[in-house]
């Protein structure tokens, strides 16, 4: 009905005025104030309370029809036509094992929920960008973090419930909702599986480019791992020093630096899985196709994107850690 929704103008925001009647109409559908068949206030009655002109409110209402979330009948108004959700994913960057997430993330829910996708780049005043201007126009968000102290209070104009963290355990609380990869001890445990496979070679070398923003924990757990089982190692930081050596196991977050080793291969004629070896760092559909078979050390995107699917579709509480794997094939 007309009266379970009321709504108030700020005439001093930068954000339009017919948009902050989209986005109010909108976190009401969210919110169940209003529902399927729920009549909305008439034009004259949003114009005449909120002192806005007739353009501007019909310019929100043409919007909600075009998005399909309201429907108008003449002589009798404007009405919610169903009950569609919209939730906020914030991701870094779009590669390809973001993609299996977004898939399986979208794909796991229900046929009302409209996902918007934005990409923070690790920049924190992007972050800070998307986040502020979403808020009341979203009915959960999925949030891919990152190290910055200027993220815990970005969020937290969030209420606890609506929002789910997703894979680095940097910026939780005891009570947040999240869906994580361990980065520690898990890939440790993955390293374990493949111990007799690295026993091939004489050195391990684990390549950890300045340019990236996988979490440091890594190379704290395989140094150590390297330590308790006794395998000559070392860590490189410079990419411009990565030149691969016969009987070296290769390791790297970096499908740049993928590149790099398998053109090397080529170029000494040497033999990935035979003469050097290679684990490369998080899965994705070419990687069981490049060259004979890339191992890999990886979480399950494709769990992870079923979880968060989950936390929005269910209005439960959420914490859950998504295991990582060894996966074995030619080049290691």
């Amino acid at each position: 009905m007309e009266d379970n929704f009321s709504f108030t103008i700020n005439h001093e925001s930068d954000i339009p005025k017919y948009q902050q009647l989209v986005d109010g109409i909108n976190n009401a559908i969210a919110e169940n104030i209003l529902a399927k068949g729920d009549q909305l206030p008439s034009v004259n009655s949003i114009c005449q309370k909120n002192q806005l002109s007739r353009d501007t409110v019909f310019k929100a209402y043409t919007i909600l029809k075009e998005q399909k979330l309201i429907d108008s009948v003449p002589n009798k108004g404007y009405f919610v036509a169903g009950e569609t959700r919209k939730v906020l994913l914030v991701l870094d960057t779009f590669k390809a094992y973001k993609e299996v997430l977004y898939h399986s993330f979208v794909n796991n829910l229900d046929d009302n929920i409209i996902v918007d996708v934005q990409f923070h780049h690790y920049n924190i005043d992007n972050f800070k960008t998307i986040i502020n201007n979403s808020i009341g126009k979203y009915f959960k968000y999925v949030v891919m973090n990152f190290d910055n102290k200027e993220i815990t209070p970005t969020l937290s104009v969030i209420s606890n419930d609506k929002l789910l963290l997703i894979d680095w355990n940097i910026h939780s609380k005891s009570k947040s909702n999240y869906v994580f990869q361990d980065f520690g001890k898990a890939f440790y445990h993955a390293l374990e599986q493949g111990k007799d496979l690295f026993k091939k070679y004489s050195e391990i070398v684990f390549i950890y480019p300045k340019f990236t923003y996988h979490p440091k924990e890594t190379v704290t757990y395989f140094k150590r791992f390297c330590t308790d089982l006794n395998f000559r190692h070392q860590v490189i930081t410079n990419p411009n020093e990565f030149i691969i050596k016969k009987n070296t196991a290769y390791i790297s977050v970096s499908d740049r630096i993928l590149g790099m080793f398998l053109e090397q291969c080529r170029e000494q004629n040497l033999e990935p899985g035979k003469d050097v070896g290679f684990l490369s760092y998080n899965e994705t559909p070419m990687k069981k196709f490049i060259y004979k078979g890339i191992s890999v050390v990886t979480t399950d995107f494709n769990e992870l994107g079923i979880k968060a699917a989950q936390f929005v579709t269910n209005d439960k509480p959420m914490q859950y850690y998504v295991p990582t794997k060894l996966t074995i094939r030619e080049s290691l």
